[in-house]
C-alpha cells in the first residue's frame, strides 16, 4: 500500500500561503491524456488535490512526506514510459528543436541547462547542433542528478515545474543556476479558463506521471517575482521568466 500524507481540510498554499481547501481526488493511477499513453487499472488510492483561494494555484500534499526514492519507486519507475511516451524521444527532440530555431544564431555564445531534462536527449542534439555548452540536470536520472554549480545564459526547463512538491524551492534553484542577464525557457500548462467547471476532470491532472503542481497565471507570477524574475507567457503552454533580458533573447518579450 502507498504511504501517503493524510489530508487535513485546509492547508497553506504553497505558493502563496493563502488557505487551500480541499478541491476533491483522484485515483493514484490516473493519467494525463498524453498520445499513446497506457490507461491503468485503478490502484484504489485517493491522491487528494486542495486548491489556493487567493492564487488558485492546484496541487496534492499527499506527496509531501516522500524521499527521492519513494518518487523513483511509485512514479518515476520502469512503469512511466507506459504513461508519458514522449518522454524519452518524441518530447526532447520537438523542444531542442525548439531551442535551435530561437537561438541557434547564438549558439556559439551561449550556455544551456536543462533542468529536469531527463535522459540528456535535448542536450545531445543541441550539441550536436553546434551549441558550445549543453548540460543536462535531473535529479532522478542517476547520470545527470548532480546539481551544477555554474551560472547559465540560458536555462530550459520543459514539463518539470507540474512534478515538483515544493515548486517555490524548484524555481529558486532554477534561478540561482541563471545568469543575469539569462533567460528560462520553460513549459507547463496553465489552468484554462474553465478549470472551475472542470475541477480534476482536467487531462492534465495526472498523479501517475507525477503531476501535482498546477499553476494559475496569478500562481506562476507569484512564484517567479518570489524571485525577481518577471514572467512572460503565450498564454497556454510555453513560458519565459527572466531578472534581465539578455540580448539573445530581445525578441521574445513581445
Amino acid at each position: 500500500m502507498l504511504h501517503l500524507k493524510p489530508p487535513a481540510a485546509q492547508a497553506p498554499c504553497k505558493i502563496c500561503g493563502g488557505p487551500a481547501l480541499l478541491y476533491g481526488a483522484v485515483d493514484f493511477n490516473r493519467c494525463c491524456e498524453i498520445p499513446g499513453f497506457v490507461k491503468l487499472p485503478p490502484a484504489n488510492v485517493a491522491v487528494h488535490y486542495r486548491c489556493c483561494a487567493a492564487c488558485g494555484f492546484l496541487f496534492t500534499d499527499s506527496f509531501d512526506d516522500w524521499s527521492d526514492a519513494e518518487f523513483k519507486a511509485n512514479i518515476y519507475n520502469e512503469g512511466y514510459l507506459a504513461v508519458d511516451p514522449e518522454y524519452a524521444g518524441i518530447r526532447p527532440r520537438s523542444n531542442a528543436g525548439l531551442v535551435q530555431r530561437l537561438f541557434d544564431a547564438h549558439k556559439s555564445k551561449i550556455r544551456v541547462l536543462d533542468y529536469g531534462g531527463g535522459n540528456d536527449l535535448l542536450c545531445a542534439t543541441l550539441r550536436s547542433a553546434g551549441f558550445a555548452d549543453a548540460v543536462t540536470f535531473d535529479p532522478f536520472v542517476p547520470e545527470y542528478c548532480r546539481a551544477p554549480e555554474e551560472k547559465f545564459d540560458l536555462v530550459t526547463c520543459f514539463e518539470t515545474l507540474e512534478h515538483m512538491p515544493d515548486p517555490l524551492s524548484g524555481i529558486g534553484a532554477i534561478v540561482a543556476n541563471l545568469a543575469d542577464p539569462g533567460l528560462v525557457l520553460f513549459s507547463t500548462l496553465l489552468q484554462p479558463a474553465d478549470i472551475d467547471k472542470l475541477r480534476l476532470d482536467w487531462w492534465y491532472v495526472g498523479p501517475r506521471n507525477g503531476h501535482i503542481s498546477l499553476f494559475s497565471r496569478t500562481a506562476m507570477v507569484k512564484a517567479w517575482q518570489r524571485y525577481g524574475c518577471q514572467f512572460v507567457s503565450n498564454g497556454a503552454n510555453l513560458h519565459i521568466a527572466f531578472r534581465t533580458l539578455p540580448d539573445f533573447a530581445r525578441e521574445l518579450q513581445g
